[in-house]
């Protein structure tokens, strides 16, 4: 694969969230990461894996769940183009706490966290993009917590349309039923609801 071409999408990727990153940066990530492109209903890893590496969704889309005492799966989290997945190394892991897989195909950069730890230790650009990332990634549990602790099934959903705008057309409705902590038939309901209103 290009790897001016992979520069170019992580560069982009950067504008689009305001951070501001150097090509050279970019291009040092780039030659320490492997590029796959995986099909749709592939494991990309698995509860108790170790947590060596971690990936960017460049295209397509993957999802992060549990498996409960019953055997059944949980949704956590999704990763779609410009999100972090694979990433509990990042966040003291040593062992991977949820299933990966993806909902389509998808093209993914691999990167050893080790690496990506010491560009963050090295580069003070790097750092600040690692703020921003981490700040997100804080947002985003507050969210999540709030949501459960505060908002009805129909709240969640709405907000869980703000978050994804896109998503809900492309993942199953079982796995946003579950990331919202209802039972498919109740998504179906506040979907059809909501198309009345």
């Amino acid at each position: 694969m290009d790897k001016d071409y992979f520069v170019k999408q992580l560069t982009a990727f950067a504008e689009k969230y305001s951070i501001s990153v150097s090509e050279e940066l970019v291009g040092e990530i780039v030659s320490l990461a492997t590029f796959r492109v995986v099909k749709k209903g592939e494991i990309l890893a698995s509860i108790g894996d170790d947590t060596t590496y971690a990936g960017l969704t460049l295209s397509g889309l993957a999802r992060s769940y549990y498996i409960d005492a019953d055997g059944n799966d949980i949704t956590r989290g999704f990763a779609p183009e410009g999100t972090m997945f694979m990433d509990e190394g990042f966040f003291g892991y040593s062992e991977r706490i949820c299933m990966w897989e993806t909902l389509e195909e998808t093209t993914v950069m691999i990167c050893e966290t080790t690496a990506i730890k010491k560009i963050i230790k090295e580069n003070s650009a790097f750092k600040d993009v690692w703020i921003t990332l981490l700040e997100s990634a804080l947002r985003y549990k507050i969210y999540r917590e709030n949501g459960f602790l505060v908002e009805n099934a129909t709240e969640r959903y709405i907000h869980f349309k703000k978050l994804y705008p896109d998503l809900s057309e492309r993942v199953p409705q079982r796995h946003i039923a579950t990331y919202l902590g209802i039972a498919p038939e109740s998504l179906s309901r506040i979907r059809g609801a909501m198309k009345e209103d």
